[in-house]
C-alpha cells in the first residue's frame, strides 16, 4: 500500500508541475530554497565543510554566498527535472540548446558507439531528458533501480519516450549486449562517491584528495570507444546551453589513468568557474586513501 501511495504521489506531483507556469514555479523553488537553508538546514554541515575545503581562499562572507546559491540552484534543479517530464520536445530545446551535436553525430555517421561523460552540474537531468531529440545515436543509461517498482517502471517509461534506454547499475554488461548495427551513445555520470575503495583512481580535485570511478575509462578501453564530454552552461534561469568535447578520440592510444584524468581536470575547471552549479550536498570526500 505504501508504494502504491508514493507512486501516485509522484503521478500527482509530475501532474502539478506540468500546469503550473515556470514564474510560478521559481517562486516554489525560492520558498523551497529558504526552508531548506534556514528551517531545515538540510545538509548543512556537508554544504558548507565541502565548500571550505575545496576553496580555502574564500573568506566566510563568500562561502555564505555560495551556499545561498546553491540551495537556489539545487531547489531549481529538482523542480525543473519534475516538470521536464512533460514539457514539449519544442519547449524543452528552447531552453536546453545543444551547440555542436555534431561533436557526437559524426561518431553515428561512421557507426561507432560512444560514451557520453556527464556529471552532477547545472541541470543533468534535463541533458539526458534532450539528448535523444538532437543526438542521433540510440541513448543508454546506467541508473540505479527505485525501491517502488511501480514508481520504478512509470520513470523507465517516460524516459524510454524520450529515446533514453535505462539499464541498472547491477547489470552493467547488459548495456553491451544490446542490439549491435545499431550505434550507441552510453551515458555516464562519474562524479559519485565510489562504493568500492579497492576499485578507485586517486588524484587531486579541488584540494583534495579524491577516489573516482573508473568505469568511463574501462569501458571506453575495452570497447575503445571515444569519450565526450558534456559541458552545461546556465544562461540565465531556467535556461541552459551544452556544449560537446571530445575527451579521447582513441582510448587504446592512452596510459591507464590518462583518460579519468582528462575527465576530472575538464569538471575542475568548470565547478571553479561557477561553484554553486554543482552538487555539493553530497559526501564527495568521505572516503580516504590508505
Amino acid at each position: 500500500m505504501k508504494n502504491i501511495i508514493e507512486y501516485i504521489f509522484i503521478r500527482c506531483l509530475i501532474f502539478l508541475m506540468a500546469i503550473i507556469p515556470f514564474r510560478l514555479l521559481y517562486l516554489i523553488s525560492d520558498c523551497c530554497s529558504i526552508l531548506l537553508q534556514k528551517v531545515i538546514r538540510y545538509r548543512s554541515i556537508t554544504i558548507v565543510d565541502n565548500l571550505t575545503k575545496a576553496f580555502p581562499e574564500k573568506s566566510a562572507e563568500n562561502i555564505e554566498t555560495l551556499t545561498r546559491n546553491y540551495y537556489n540552484h539545487l531547489c531549481d534543479v529538482i523542480l525543473e527535472s519534475i516538470k521536464g517530464y512533460t514539457l514539449s520536445t519544442n519547449k524543452l530545446l528552447k531552453r536546453y540548446i545543444f551547440l555542436n551535436p555534431i561533436v557526437v553525430n559524426q561518431y553515428f555517421e561512421k557507426g561507432q558507439d560512444v560514451i557520453i561523460a556527464m556529471s552532477h552540474y547545472c541541470n543533468w537531468e534535463w541533458g539526458s531528458m534532450a539528448a535523444g531529440t538532437v543526438l542521433k545515436h540510440k541513448l543508454v543509461s546506467l541508473y540505479k533501480p527505485l525501491s517502488n517498482k511501480y514508481t520504478d517502471n512509470y520513470v523507465r517509461k517516460l524516459r524510454k519516450k524520450q529515446n533514453m534506454e535505462l539499464v541498472s547499475i547491477y547489470d552493467p554488461k547488459y548495456i553491451f549486449r544490446l542490439q549491435k548495427n545499431n550505434p550507441k551513445a552510453f551515458f555516464f555520470i562519474s562524479d559519485q562517491n565510489p562504493g568500492n575503495i579497492k576499485k578507485v583512481f586517486w588524484t587531486k580535485f579541488l584540494n583534495q584528495d579524491t577516489a573516482w570511478l573508473r568505469g568511463i575509462e574501462d569501458y571506453a578501453k575495452v570497447f575503445n570507444m571515444p569519450v565526450v564530454y558534456v559541458d552545461i552552461e546556465r544562461v540565465i534561469r531556467g535556461y541552459y546551453t551544452v556544449q560537446m568535447q571530445v575527451l579521447c578520440n582513441n582510448p587504446s592510444e592512452t596510459v591507464p589513468g590518462e583518460i579519468t584524468e582528462r575527465y576530472i581536470r575538464k569538471l575542475e575547471s568548470i565547478v571553479i568557474k561557477n561553484p554553486e552549479d554543482w552538487l555539493w550536498s553530497h559526501r564527495r570526500w568521505k572516503l580516504k586513501m590508505q
